[in-house]
């Protein structure tokens, strides 16, 4: 059996089946948006770094940036369930299957590293009274995203699970400690430094016991991979198959147990648990987080209330998929909901978590209101609240056409 042609094959099969919904994609807009924002950010991006505000912390705004990315790991192996019986006799020679993936998840973590750099460092000249040396830095984030991405594959071969994610808090404290070393100090002294770092990890990485495959481990990650992809297309177009990793969050347990045990309100319970405990959770609290950073470094000014609407806007749009997460489930077409009440909840549930996000957002404009522009922080907020509704009446219609066509 020839696995890399296997493997070829299945990736072939994968982004065949995604390639005829990119068409409805596009149709909707989104590479004219997606422009728009661009242009929207390079005119903002040049006129901060024109005017850059005092004391900006430029090296923790760069540790932010870089080292997230160098920690990332991500493989798409494109295993399916019963490969744990038929590519099993085949276990000794899976290198040949997995090498494919390794290759393209390195060069992928480049590529968006490069951009992320270089966008980055007109920034970092403007703002650093030290810098170091752009092709140094290039290679030093390269190298330790090689490293840190063959810590991430070595994480999902080990047999303990609790090692496993002692070893993602190293790799990801590892990333941290390695980034910061080189803003802060010397060239010298942090490069000696993120070599005894380095090898001390790799080491460290060589005890616990640990699979040849971890078969059930990166099926598993290969669905949730898979996942995100139909996730985001989701956002556009109805597309089957959008299962998604279910994260425990214990400190988000409590979350819907006010909600009125009534039949009226049982599907909102359900989505509000669905809501916290999936990938969706981290993906809108990421957002919110970017958005009000973004518009606290443009100072409260008319490029920082545009920064503020557009935020609140992707995170309408991204909750969206919130409406469709159970649409295909058969206990909800067995159990006796009332009528109409998986729609309205839905969006209601929607329109309050955005709400919750554009009044957590709304916080980057407190130094405004420090300084008094009172009346330009209530229009910005106010504009928050609109795009909120106007997007909560669109869903509310679209919600209604959908259910109609589904009666028909």
């Amino acid at each position: 059996m020839d696995l890399k042609q296997l493997r070829s094959r299945r990736s072939g099969t994968f982004w065949g089946g995604i390639l005829p919904y990119l068409g409805y994609v596009l149709q909707s807009g989104v590479a004219f948006l997606f422009l728009f924002c661009l242009i929207a950010f390079a005119a903002w991006y040049t006129a901060f770094i024109r005017h850059l505000p005092e004391g900006l912390p430029i090296r923790w705004i760069s540790l932010a940036l870089l080292a997230p990315f160098a920690a990332a790991g991500g493989f798409r192996t494109y295993l399916q369930p019963p490969d744990t019986v038929f590519l099993l006799p085949q276990e000794a020679r899976m290198r040949q299957y997995f090498a494919p993936a390794w290759r393209g998840a390195i060069i992928r973590k480049y590529m968006i590293q490069a951009i992320i750099l270089l966008t980055l460092w007109p920034l970092y000249m403007a703002a650093e009274q030290s810098p170091k040396p752009l092709g140094l830095t290039a290679l030093l984030l390269a190298a330790l995203s090689l490293l840190l991405s063959w810590g991430s594959w070595r994480e999902l071969t080990l047999v303990s699970r609790r090692s496993a994610y002692g070893c993602l808090l190293l790799r990801w404290a590892i990333s941290f400690l390695a980034v910061a070393a080189w803003l802060w100090h010397p060239s010298g002294r942090a490069l000696l430094f993120i070599a005894v770092l380095a090898a001390a990890y790799a080491a460290a990485l060589r005890f616990p016991p640990r699979y040849a495959v971890p078969w059930e481990v990166l099926i598993s990650a290969e669905k949730a991979q898979a996942a995100r992809v139909m996730m985001v297309l989701g956002w556009f177009v109805e597309v089957p198959g959008r299962a998604q990793r279910v994260h425990t969050r214990r400190w988000l347990a409590r979350a819907g147990e006010r909600i009125p045990w009534e039949p009226q309100q049982a599907y909102r319970y359900l989505l509000t648990k669905s809501y916290v405990r999936s990938d969706m959770f981290m993906i809108i609290l990421r957002a919110g987080v970017v958005g009000a950073l973004l518009a606290w470094l443009s100072g409260g000014n008319m490029l920082g209330s545009a920064v503020y609407l557009f935020f609140v806007f992707v995170i309408g749009v991204q909750l969206s998929e919130l409406r469709r997460v159970h649409s295909e489930s058969f206990w909800l077409n067995v159990y006796p909901l009332p009528q109409g009440s998986r729609r309205r909840s839905a969006v209601r549930l929607v329109f309050r978590i955005q709400l919750w996000a554009a009044a957590l957002m709304s916080l980057a404009f407190i130094p405004s209101l420090l300084d008094g522009r009172i009346a330009e922080t209530a229009l910005t907020l106010a504009g928050g609240l609109a795009v909120t509704a106007l997007q909560r009446v669109y869903a509310g219609r679209k919600g209604k056409d959908e259910e109609d066509e589904d009666e028909e």
